[in-house]
């Protein structure tokens, strides 16, 4: 008989990025990562909460994302909120240099994941912050859809 192997898929998702910005453009990039960072990622302990994107020196780095420290890591564990690089074309990197100049535009990732091959990616986003209206107008669709699924479950 075949040992049937099932593996829980990782998927680590930042919820408030839908609620704060506007999303322009999409981009999915590799992050370098060391041996204890991706057995926590595996693990689902990690969080992309007020987690953000910038361009230094002609590479892309994403700051302040949190990755919990293994458990079974000892003298070799990483710094929880180090920077990490990302791996992109140097030409999608320019495009979004670019981009970056405009006023009120920003790099926010929307889900860190591990695909088919075993590898760690993020989805990134170049996206404009949200108005105080625009948030509103957001809760108000959301309260509606929410209404309407409601009543359509009792029929």
């Amino acid at each position: 008989m075949a040992k049937v192997e099932i593996k829980k898929k990782v998927s680590i998702k930042n919820r408030k990025a839908s609620f704060e910005y506007i999303f322009l453009d999409h981009l999915t990039a590799g992050i370098v990562l060391t041996g204890t960072e991706i057995k926590s990622i595996r693990l689902g302990k990690a969080s992309l909460v007020d987690t953000y994107c910038t361009v230094i020196n002609g590479e892309m780095w994403i700051k302040n994302m949190y990755v919990a420290p293994y458990f079974y890591g000892s003298y070799g564990n990483h710094a929880v909120r180090r920077d990490r690089k990302l791996l992109l074309n140097r030409k999608e990197i320019r495009k979004w240099a670019q981009e970056m100049k405009n006023p009120g535009l920003t790099i926010v990732p929307t889900e860190l994941y591990i695909n088919e091959e075993n590898l760690a990616k993020v989805d990134i986003v170049l996206a404009r912050g949200k108005k105080i209206f625009d948030k509103r107008q957001t809760m108000k669709e959301k309260a509606d859809r929410r209404e309407m699924d409601r009543s359509f479950k009792h029929y």
